[in-house]
């Protein structure tokens, strides 16, 4: 026996379709065109009709306002009649009923959010069907399904009307954010600082929405150097301590996604670089506990009360992560999110369409993940062997390094890409062991160039580098 609730007709309301439709006529005929952009404005298009002559009028009627053609009765049956398609909609007669049961066109907008409430309606049910269908495929973790279903309910919430901030106010909002610039002096950051002032200077902070990729070929510390950065931006201090300048000093959440390496691992390395102590010197046993034993006190002290939120489940798909994100940012008010690395993330609708497509839609899903959240995403890349096939002595990388896809480098705002001489013997700086280069190879908003940095190899440490190449110019604002 079927469910009563499949034989329920869906969520419409006929009344207010034949309204968007007569008023559109009405309209059209005055030589106006304000009911069509109010369709356009509230997101309708011909899957918001329920009737099926009602979806190929509205169809029919947007490709006349797309082509510049005349709108009235005669013209639409006219088109129609062209299509061999006149009969589906009731022919001339279903047309003059539209306008004799459409009195006025003032009313466009009140029929068009009816429209609009019953089919965002009708995609809740789709959404909680296909959702309900999902839970019994036994093949698909019940988190998968979670994340998946999640995101199917916030897009459609995302697409019920245009978030974009209006012009006026945009401008507004970009005059306070350049006064506070302005107010806090020279060597300000336009976003989070990443603790490294070398790095800050070139990049003026992390901003939010964007998304900044971090590359490098194995072994050469890019999860040492996010991490560095997460626990500054945690903490509120710099890389030796400092407080931050201006509203920065303070604690800001991080939420970590570590899909190579576990939290004990990541808590491991971040606790002894802070307090200064080799790691593999205390799993060798080889250090006196006593001698260190305060230092590790004092770095757990701080560390423990940091609000980094770290999840290290292996293979996570792209989907569930925006998911957790998501729930993180909800819980914990996180304001950065590094993603360690991106070769290891999956995203199982497009698994069998080749690794270079499935890149391409994981790295699209991060970049829209940080516009989503509005808060910036690290996110670590490999690199392929490329810089150390090309014959140069450096191994200078390129950003046609990047591993698995273009994609990356055109969705990032900013990529760095860190490469230690050390590592190349025959590079000229070959025998400068604390030196590491980011090279900040693309910059949506601001300059290009490299930083030099120094690299403590035994505590896995970046820090600030002072050499003449490290020197910059800064801007002052013309004075009155």
């Amino acid at each position: 026996m079927a469910n009563p609730s499949t034989l329920r007709t869906p969520p419409h309301s006929d009344e207010a379709e034949q309204g968007v439709l007569g008023s559109i006529l009405l309209d059209a005929a005055t030589g106006d065109s304000r009911v069509m952009d109010l369709c356009t404005e509230h997101g309708i298009t011909e899957e918001s009709f329920f009737a099926p002559s009602h979806r190929l009028l509205f169809e029919t009627l947007t490709e006349m306002s797309r082509a510049a053609m005349s709108i009235d009765p005669v013209t639409l049956n006219e088109r129609l009649r062209a299509m061999n398609r006149l009969d589906e909609v009731g022919g001339p007669a279903m047309l003059q009923q539209l306008i004799d049961r459409t009195p006025t066109a003032a009313h466009a907008e009140y029929y068009i959010n009816i429209l609009r409430q019953k089919h965002l309606l009708r995609k809740v049910i789709a959404c909680s069907r296909d959702a309900e269908r999902r839970c019994y495929d036994e093949a698909v973790s019940a988190d998968l399904i979670l994340g998946e279903v999640e995101q199917q309910f916030l897009s459609i919430a995302d697409r019920r009307e245009g978030t974009g901030v209006n012009w006026p106010q945009a401008i507004t909002n970009t005059m306070a954010h350049i006064e506070r610039l302005f107010s806090l002096g020279k060597g300000a950051v336009a976003g989070l600082p990443t603790g490294l002032a070398n790095l800050d200077k070139k990049l003026k902070g992390l901003r939010n929405g964007e998304m900044i990729v971090l590359a490098a070929r194995p072994s050469m510390g890019k999860t040492s150097l996010a991490m560095n950065i997460a626990e500054c931006v945690a903490l509120g201090r710099d890389i030796n301590g400092n407080p931050m300048k201006g509203d920065h000093n303070r604690p800001h959440g991080v939420g970590v996604f570590s899909l190579e390496m576990s939290t004990e691992s990541l808590a491991m390395r971040m606790l002894c670089g802070m307090a200064g102590v080799p790691a593999f010197q205390i799993d060798q046993g080889v250090i006196n506990p006593k001698r260190v034993n305060q230092q590790l006190t004092r770095a757990a002290s701080d560390l423990g009360k940091a609000p980094i939120y770290c999840d290290d489940t292996g293979g996570l798909d792209v989907m569930d992560m925006r998911a957790r994100a998501r729930r993180m940012k909800k819980r914990y008010k996180i304001e950065l999110i590094v993603i360690d690395y991106l070769q290891l993330c999956n995203c199982r609708e497009f698994a069998k369409q080749g690794r270079q497509i499935e890149t391409s839609q994981i790295s699209g899903q991060i970049k829209a993940m940080a516009k989503e959240l509005n808060l910036p995403v690290i996110v670590l890349s490999q690199l392929s062997r490329a810089p150390e096939q090309r014959g140069d002595a450096s191994h200078k990388p390129k950003l046609s390094d990047l591993r698995d896809s273009g994609a990356i480098e055109q969705d990032a705002d900013v990529a760095l890409l860190l490469r230690r001489p050390c590592k190349a013997p025959k590079d000229p700086e070959f025998d400068d062991k604390r030196l590491a280069i980011v090279d900040v190879a693309k910059h949506r908003n601001g300059p290009t160039g490299e930083v030099r940095l120094d690299f403590d190899d035994t505590l896995t440490r970046f820090g600030d580098r002072r050499d003449a190449a490290n020197e910059a110019d800064g801007f002052e604002p013309p004075r009155a």
